[in-house]
């Protein structure tokens, strides 16, 4: 074993999986992958997939994703390792078996030396093996294969891809931001909408999300920031069915952008969430619902 990390690198320690997020636990293994290349005089590497595997195999599945492809690259970068790998997953590689995934693609491919396996991670075809596999397929290919201990704090518990998605679809933005370790964010197209927002004084711009997978938080009223040419805004956001204005089952994406008054039409904006202002509630008029709007700026203006 090599410890001397000022020595020639042969190879890599690496770390697979489809790291959606890129949230605090995932960072976590990071972190550990990095310590062990250091033992090792080995460089870093993240090796993930461009398509959720489960989109790959089931054509009409939903992954509701917390990231972008370029987003996850973008965020598994800014952890300092060495090199990030997207590979194509496809149908013939969903049928290799950890043992084949481990021999021709890791070690023969990516000259994988060692592999740090979450702790509750499977892969391989059926994800039919487990970790005592796991070393013994890596030990026939001269590969060191260890697993990461579980990561939790006093706060959470458990972390994972699916506690930020239930956090965002319950509007707790404070809790999936604190999860992801950055604000969540999406970008959208500004599309025609119903200018009802501009008669009342509160004109709004309706957004059609560019990542048609990426999950879009629960229905309500949110505090945003708004990113476009370079510039950022303070906003508020509306997801839902304007009850209020008989919009029906149709959930909109409109944000006002305080203080803002520039033709957008057809180019794209970056809205980041900080945190819910309220659910979205049918209001007895629309003077009820301008008086709320009124209400619901002073909050999230405090808020910046």
């Amino acid at each position: 074993m090599c410890t001397d990390v000022t020595s020639v690198v042969n190879g890599y320690a690496a770390t697979v999986g489809f790291f959606d997020g890129v949230h605090i636990g995932h960072r976590y293994l990071i972190a550990e992958l990095k310590k062990e290349a250091a033992k090792h005089g080995l460089k870093t590497m993240v090796i993930t997939f461009k398509l959720h595997p489960r989109k790959v195999l089931h054509a009409n599945y939903l992954p509701l994703l917390l990231t972008s492809s370029e987003e996850k690259q973008e965020q598994l970068k800014s952890t300092g390792v060495d090199e990030v790998v997207e590979l194509d997953f496809t149908v013939k590689m969903a049928q290799l078996t950890a043992s084949e995934f481990i021999k021709q693609v890791l070690a023969e491919q990516l000259q994988v030396k060692l592999l740090l396996v979450g702790h509750d991670h499977r892969f391989g075809r059926n994800r039919e093996d487990g970790f005592p596999e796991y070393v013994a397929y890596g030990r026939q290919t001269g590969m060191e294969v260890i697993q990461a201990s579980r990561y939790s704090t006093k706060q959470f518990s458990h972390i994972s891809s699916s506690e930020v998605r239930t956090a965002l679809i319950n509007g707790d933005i404070e809790r999936a931001n604190t999860l992801l370790t950055y604000p969540y964010a999406f970008t959208g197209y500004v599309v025609t909408g119903f200018q009802v927002g501009k008669k009342i004084g509160f004109p709004t711009a309706n957004l059609s999300p560019v990542e048609p997978d990426k999950l879009i938080p629960g229905i309500g009223v949110y505090a945003v920031k708004i990113d476009w040419k370079g510039f950022t805004y303070t906003g508020m956001m509306n997801i839902g069915r304007r009850p209020t204005l008989d919009n029906g089952d149709t959930v909109s994406l409109e944000v006002h952008i305080i203080n803002f008054d520039a033709d957008i039409y057809h180019q794209q904006l970056k809205v980041t969430f900080i945190k819910k202002v309220r659910d979205e509630k049918k209001f007895n008029s629309v003077g009820e619902l301008i008086e709320q709007l009124k209400i619901d700026k002073e909050f999230v203006l405090n808020l910046t």
